[in-house]
């Protein structure tokens, strides 16, 4: 069901010869490069008290801490062969990112058909997000190279109930919370938005999410190449169960995605590929 779900949506685009190779082509890969920016937030909204307003839109120095961001490139490169549509990984591949600027990204072998590297906001080498250049996914195996590409990586959507003048969102447990996303610019087509929830504590530590509408797995990432209406509504709902704690701190991490696909015929034309960076504001629940 779920290969066929995959070959019935490729198979819905125009077939030209290239696409044809495309489609019939047993190799796939998922591929992402997220990149999230320095977030300040407040010690004494952490903390549980009433900061009051902030001036001028920021922080005062003593109440501020800052948690830095990170650019995370991640690659799954596999074969279509496997059981229940499930992708089979490759391991022998040397694996890099390329942007239209020139520059070179090799990614680290980090398992069974896993190549990634992460870097944070204030480190000089490493991932760098660009916001409107090309990102291209390059995996190598046997001398054969397989190439996807994304235009136009996208600029920072902001999401304006994420930043109260207070400079948090005062909320309730296990209440939802709706993200109205803000109208598209010259007539481009909406992108991809991912929202993920994490638990904060007043010592700035991150715990593991509570939500996240992001697929886990390379297949989920398949199936939203295939069908990505669902993350390009005109607002995203969290349910309360992402904020099940009261008097606590989460942070809500936006992510505005842009995807692409496949460049050279060896490779499946439902390959996922998404870059992307993201709008973060805290929330503390009552």
């Amino acid at each position: 069901m779920k290969r066929l779900l995959l070959s019935t949506a490729a198979a819905s685009l125009l077939l030209s010869p290239l696409a044809c190779d495309q489609l019939l082509a047993e190799k796939m890969m998922v591929g992402t490069v997220l990149s999230t920016p320095d977030v300040d937030v407040s010690l004494s909204a952490m903390a549980g008290f009433d900061a009051g307003t902030l001036p001028d839109g920021g922080f005062y120095e003593e109440d501020r801490l800052t948690l830095p961001g990170q650019t995370a490139a991640y690659v799954f490169f596999g074969t279509r062969n496997g059981d229940q549509g499930t992708p089979e990984p490759i391991s022998n591949a040397t694996v890099r990112i390329e942007t239209q600027n020139g520059n070179t990204l090799n990614l680290e072998n980090k398992g069974p058909g896993t190549y990634g590297l992460m870097s944070s906001s204030g480190e000089d080498a490493g991932v760098k997000y660009q916001s409107g250049t090309t990102y291209r996914f390059i995996a190598v195996q046997d001398g054969d190279s397989h190439v996807g590409s994304v235009e136009d990586a996208p600029a920072q959507e902001r999401i304006d109930t994420l930043h109260p003048p207070a400079g948090f969102v005062r909320h309730l447990a296990n209440q939802e919370l709706t993200l109205r996303r803000p109208a598209v610019a010259g007539g481009k087509e909406r992108t991809i938005g991912f929202v993920t929830v994490i638990p904060l504590s007043s010592d700035g530590d991150k715990g593991e999410p509570t939500y996240s509408n992001m697929p886990t797995d390379p297949l989920g990432f398949l199936q939203l190449a295939a069908l990505p209406a669902d993350w390009k509504r005109d607002t995203l709902t969290i349910p309360g169960s992402a904020f099940p704690q009261p008097q606590s701190n989460y942070l809500v991490v936006f992510q505005t995605v842009r995807s692409g696909g496949a460049e050279s015929n060896n490779l499946f034309i439902g390959s996922a590929l998404l870059v992307g960076t993201a709008d973060v504001g805290m929330v503390r629940t009552q």
